[in-house]
């Protein structure tokens, strides 16, 4: 499908990509000064995409030929920001938000964006919350699955958890590279690793009872969810006799799964999409393509294929996200 396709015959873009990724050059020199582990994210990056040109414009001639309305940035995942120096993650975070800020408030409604957080220091990432929220107007946070292989769901990281639920905010947590992401070699961490990673975010989150706990943060998961929707029962099953889980997990660990919300990047294919079709409910799926890791087309094209209902696929590109980001419902509407 090319770019005029998308358009659907000069229709204007409706689409809302909760799972787009921006590249602002000084940031991104800044974050490759700071990492100094072999692992480079341009490797994965489609050749036509040339990192060192891109630009807000560049990207939003990409959104409208993939007729997406408006795309909430999120920082490149990996490396991320923590390499073990405090002050480093604090001004690499306090630099993405500002400029992603100021992106949004330049192209008004076409770009929204998750607020980085200088996890795992707790009190920075307190501080970059109120900064992020009240005065960049952030419309959520984007948390990495792990820090130091401490998941979400780890009491070190609580205070994080509750301020957003006081808050009642959008989370978006993105799999990272996991702590043995060499197990097999010569094979890169998204093809597998990255899915994985995400199914132990979500686990360590219900397990540990921090959904039950703090029911108030709209938790966004990548790629359908990674390996969950699959492995969900045996979840289940294989815990159902631990000590104090009924009363962790009042309502069971379904009922906890299912409050999460899940967008599809690479999870529209069909055996994938039914699966999460069975698994979540249709108004916690969202539209979302990890671009430009991924193509938009091949979203676009692979969620007709897989969801034939026009008004599913309706409430999955847009209005679930609407429902989530209600300051989007008129852009382009």
């Amino acid at each position: 499908m090319d770019k005029a396709a998308l358009q659907f015959n000069g229709c204007k873009p409706f689409r809302i990509d909760t799972h787009y990724h921006i590249f602002p050059p000084k940031f991104m020199a800044n974050q490759a000064r700071r990492n100094l582990k072999p692992y480079d994210p341009r490797q994965v990056v489609p050749a036509t995409i040339n990192l060192r040109n891109w630009t807000p414009g560049f990207a939003l001639e990409e959104l409208d030929a993939a007729g997406i309305s408006t795309a909430i940035a999120q920082m490149i995942a990996a490396p991320g920001i923590w390499f073990g120096d405090v002050a480093a993650a604090r001004d690499l975070a306090r630099e993405w938000n500002e400029y992603a800020a100021q992106m949004a408030r330049d192209f008004p409604g076409r770009f929204g964006m998750f607020a980085v957080l200088p996890l795992p220091d707790v009190d920075c990432a307190l501080r970059e919350i109120e900064y992020a929220l009240d005065t960049l107007h952030a419309d959520g946070v984007q948390i990495m699955s792990h820090y130091d292989s401490r998941y979400p769901g780890d009491p070190q990281l609580r205070p994080v958890l509750e301020e957003l639920n006081r808050r009642s905010a959008v989370v978006f947590v993105h799999p990272f590279l996991p702590p043995c992401h060499n197990v097999l070699p010569n094979m890169r961490p998204a093809i597998i690793e990255f899915p994985f990673d995400t199914t132990r975010a979500i686990v360590s989150l219900v397990l540990s009872g921090t959904t039950v706990q703090l029911p108030d943060i709209r938790f966004i998961f990548t790629h359908g969810g990674g390996a969950l929707p699959s492995l969900a029962g045996r979840v289940e099953e294989l815990t159902k006799d631990d000590k104090d889980r009924a009363a962790r997990i009042p309502n069971g660990i379904a009922f906890e799964f299912r409050k999460l919300y899940y967008e599809i990047a690479n999870a529209y294919h069909r055996p994938a999409f039914a699966a999460l079709r069975e698994f979540a409910p249709e108004s916690h799926i969202l539209f979302g393509t990890d671009y430009p890791y991924l193509t938009v087309a091949a979203h676009v094209q692979g969620l007709e294929k897989a969801e034939p209902s026009a008004s599913a696929r309706s409430a999955i590109e847009r209005d679930n996200a609407v429902a989530l980001f209600p300051r989007f419902a008129k852009a382009i509407a």
